[in-house]
């Protein structure tokens, strides 16, 4: 039985996919990779815009838009759209297998909206709106204005994968905007079931700034803690998951049908060498949890990765581990603002040189009116 196949069966953690490409929604490596146990497919900006830029599989239809008269903004999420909803199609009997617990494929919205709540509501409620799919998670960045959208979006019964979360005290809103959202939606219905949830904790790219501020401290003391951060982080919301989802004010909600929010694992590549390539995967598997792999991690952990519960062990060591991380001078609030920061700006820049790809395609393209940005 494949690896990942155990993952999800004996360990209740589901495999998804960090990537999403024409090529490999065409060529059978998708569907391959969801007979082999993937579960679900996850992208962001970044991801796409390599797909895109990488490819001339995209040109046929990029072309015909702009010959219709679509500006290149527009061409840009119908080709992402297009994509989404293949591979929504091919994740189509996993979601129905699972009884609609499983099976989701997510897009983001545009990332120059992460600081505008409205904004982000509107963009959020058109994606659901135009795809219309019930595996459709909408992603939206775990910013100080998306955690009220994400309220709103749950309030109106649209499935929502947060992302960019990178703290703890950011996760915890992340929680309560669920259970709020899921309040307010129980006012007038009285099935819950059709919401999902899940909400993306970064993992590696923690201990890529909490490796670089103790490396920056220099104390022994202080190097002796490098490499740990992120799994310790992890684990301590884990805990935090398990502590939201119980109580009489969720036992209300999923006596309405209400599920969980699950934790999904991302940013699970291993930066530093130095570290085992399947840390972020091997050290974090529970149950009600995702873990959303890029290729060459799933292919490490399906040939030596650790079929282990281990997401809940020693939390002591975790509490301590972030205590020590506090007294060496690493302030992990901050590392979670700066991570954001830096994550949106990422986003911002991959969204923006796609754009800048496609304007240079448009120009190479036969003569057709091309209009700057969308109709308003």
């Amino acid at each position: 039985m494949p690896r990942l196949v155990r993952l999800y069966e004996e360990q209740g953690q589901s495999p998804w996919l960090d990537n999403l490409t024409r090529s490999s929604l065409w060529d059978g490596t998708m569907a391959d990779l969801i007979a082999r146990g993937v579960r679900g497919v996850t992208a962001n900006p970044t991801i796409v815009a390599k797909a895109i830029e990488s490819s001339d599989a995209y040109d046929p239809q990029f072309h015909a838009l702009l010959g219709a008269g679509h500006s290149l903004e527009d061409a840009y999420w119908h080709l992402v759209v297009a994509d989404v909803c293949d591979a929504l199609g091919m994740l189509r009997p996993t979601h129905d297998a699972a009884e609609g617990a499983d099976g989701f494929v997510s897009i983001e919205v545009a990332p120059g909206l992460a600081h505008d709540t409205r904004a982000t509501m509107k963009a959020a409620r058109e994606l659901h709106q135009r795809i219309g799919e019930p595996n459709l998670l909408v992603k939206i960045p775990a910013t100080s204005a998306g955690v009220p959208a994400i309220e709103a979006m749950v309030a109106e019964g649209r499935s929502i994968n947060v992302t960019l979360i990178f703290s703890l005290p950011r996760y915890r809103q992340v929680l309560e905007a669920y259970l709020s959202g899921l309040e307010a939606l129980a006012g007038h219905s009285s099935d819950l079931s059709t919401v999902h949830g899940v909400a993306s904790f970064f993992v590696s790219r923690v201990d890529t700034e909490v490796d670089r501020r103790l490396e920056a401290i220099g104390t022994d003391e202080a190097l002796g803690l490098r490499g740990r951060a992120a799994v310790a982080q992890a684990k301590l919301a884990y805990r935090l998951f398990r502590e939201i989802h119980t109580g009489a004010r969720w036992e209300r909600l999923a006596d309405r049908g209400a599920r969980v929010q699950r934790p999904l694992w991302a940013s699970t590549s291993t930066k530093n060498p130095r570290y085992p390539d399947t840390l972020y995967v091997d050290s974090l598997i529970g149950p009600d949890t995702v873990n959303t792999l890029p290729e060459s991690t799933m292919a490490a952990f399906e040939d030596h990765g650790t079929l282990a519960r281990t997401i809940d062990v020693d939390l002591a060591a975790s509490e301590h581990h972030m205590g020590a991380l506090a007294t060496a001078g690493v302030d992990m609030d901050d590392v979670g603002r700066t991570l954001e920061r830096e994550g949106i700006a990422a986003f911002r820049a991959s969204f923006a040189h796609v754009l800048g790809t496609l304007s240079e395609k448009a120009k190479a393209a036969p003569r057709a009116p091309v209009r700057a940005s969308s109709p308003g």
